[in-house]
């Protein structure tokens, strides 16, 4: 077990000497977007309106929370190994190295998940200071750590089926756009018909901005989107498995 954990933090290493020497850019840099989306739709779209019981300031915030984990930690390992993998070819030192292919995902998904809590935990400050009223627990850094890991994990299956540097850009217009704007962010599933509730349930993002939401407004916890999520978490590692070990044959 020991040697499982040398192994994911030798992969991590070199990732983490980058983000520790480029840390300060990389928060302001990701805080941009969720900043122009608070200050768009939580001040200006949503001023003065309710959304199931609470201000749409607050009922919009851990949406924003949990599209910052997405897509910060969906690009903080999809783009960079990408570029490893086909640019500089470094990943075939990786892969030729004696890491078990359980060691190697786990590493190149861990620093998607670093920044991606680096960058939530940053917005979630600045939520704090505009909606003090907003409660959190363990259970929401429980969720948030889990909403990392499935976008990281997503993130490295793409950089895994990417053959080309403009097919990571064509997968994020494809699949993180729409979630972007269907996931339960800016708006209240119980509020569409229940044929569209349908459809945006199967979004994983969906689902972590449910159980991020239902804690910080003081609701109900959705257990059962908790365990989607960790059921997305599952089925993306285990198709970066299958992939990785397709691509080193």
């Amino acid at each position: 077990m020991s040697t499982i954990f040398i192994d994911i933090y030798s992969v991590l290493w070199t990732d983490l000497r980058y983000l520790r020497r480029q840390w300060l850019r990389t928060v302001a840099t990701s805080l941009i977007s969720p900043v122009l989306y608070l200050a768009a739709f939580g001040w200006g779209l949503g001023r003065g309106m309710t959304v199931d019981g609470a201000s749409y300031l607050n009922f919009v915030i851990p949406g924003i929370i949990a599209l910052t984990a997405m897509t910060v930690a969906f690009g903080g390992v999809g783009m960079k190994l990408n570029v490893d993998r086909l640019f500089y070819g470094c990943f075939d030192e990786c892969r030729m190295s004696p890491i078990s292919p359980f060691s190697l995902v786990i590493g190149k998904a861990m620093i998607g998940v670093v920044r991606g809590l680096i960058s939530s935990i940053a917005f979630l400050i600045i939520g704090f200071i505009i909606a003090p009223t907003l409660h959190i627990d363990w259970l929401f850094f429980l969720s948030l750590i889990f909403t990392c890991f499935v976008f990281a994990f997503l993130g490295v299956l793409a950089s895994f089926l990417a053959k080309s540097h403009a097919d990571m850009s064509t997968f994020s217009s494809l699949i993180l756009l729409p979630m972007t704007f269907l996931g339960g962010t800016f708006f209240s599933v119980n509020q569409v018909p229940a044929a569209l509730k349908v459809i945006l349930y199967i979004i994983p993002l969906t689902h972590a901005s449910q159980c991020l939401r239902a804690i910080t407004l003081g609701q109900v916890f959705p257990w059962v989107s908790f365990a989607v999520l960790i059921g997305y978490g599952l089925v993306f590692f285990w198709a970066c498995m299958f992939v990785l070990k397709r691509i080193s044959v």
